[in-house]
């Protein structure tokens, strides 16, 4: 599926749009890795336009602030925000709180491993 990217980087007085094309399924059959693959395109769509001809050296889903939003025509929208600027993508045909919730396990820091080895 093709998703759409409205970014706005800091400095700057005017959005690019861009696309991301790496997302297999369609929204309403999303897992927690398509929000991944869709989080991690904004950042990357983001850098690419900051540095162009440059493949950004790391996408890390870190320090950004995000929200989903009902859309005007239908669906919902992506909203990402970092130092570099913001990004806004879709509209999606998913429930909101079904996206938000995958948003938020993707987002969240990963689980230190436990030693089960007693000292």
């Amino acid at each position: 599926m093709t998703v759409s990217v409205d970014v706005w980087l800091r400095g700057t007085e005017h959005a690019t749009t861009k696309t991301i094309e790496t997302i297999p399924r369609e929204p309403s059959e999303w897992t927690d890795d398509d929000v991944r693959l869709v989080l991690e395109g904004m950042l990357r769509v983001m850098a690419q336009l900051k540095q162009p001809g440059q493949e950004p050296r790391t996408i890390a889903l870190r320090a950004l602030s995000w929200i989903v939003n009902a859309y005007e025509d239908g669906g919902v929208v992506i909203a990402i925000e970092i130092t570099l600027g913001a990004a806004i993508a879709g509209p999606f045909d998913i429930d909101k709180a079904r996206l938000e919730a995958m948003i938020t396990r993707v987002m969240a820091p990963p689980v230190a491993s436990v030693s089960t080895r007693v000292h």
